[in-house]
Parts: C-alpha cells; structure tokens; sequence
C-alpha cells in the first residue's frame, strides 16, 4: 500500500468518525480492512475490546449493587 493510499484511508476513517460518531464507526459501520496499517487495526481492536469490558463492568457493577440494596 502505498503512502498516498494510505492517506487515502486514514482521511475516509477520520470522515466517518466525524459522520458516523466516533464508537459506532468502529463498532458496527466497518472494520476498514483496506486501510493496510497494522497499528491501526492494533489500536481499533484494542479500543473495541476496552468498550466492551467497560460495558460489561458497568452492566455486572449495576447488577451487582442491585442485589445488594434488595439485601440491605
């Protein structure tokens, strides 16, 4: 892939981060296979994976205090 390509790329995900908002276009609009960059698709799996265990957390600490307060 050449730099200008890459370019190309990276200025499509920055266009749809701005359109799309920024969790839902990496979450659900694409996975950008056609930008060729090893971090970024580093960065956007790791970034995926911290939302859904801060997800998770929030979900299991509500349930959590939930039963806690019916014990209470």
């Amino acid at each position: 892939m050449s730099k200008g390509e890459l370019l190309e790329g990276l200025i499509n995900v920055q266009y749809r981060m701005d359109a799309e908002g920024f969790h839902y276009c990496f979450s659900n609009y694409s996975s950008f296979e056609e930008v060729k960059d090893e971090e970024f698709h580093k960065l956007r799996e790791d970034y995926l994976s911290s939302a859904e265990q801060l997800e998770k957390y929030v979900n299991n600490k509500i349930e959590e205090l939930n039963q806690n307060k019916d014990e209470n």
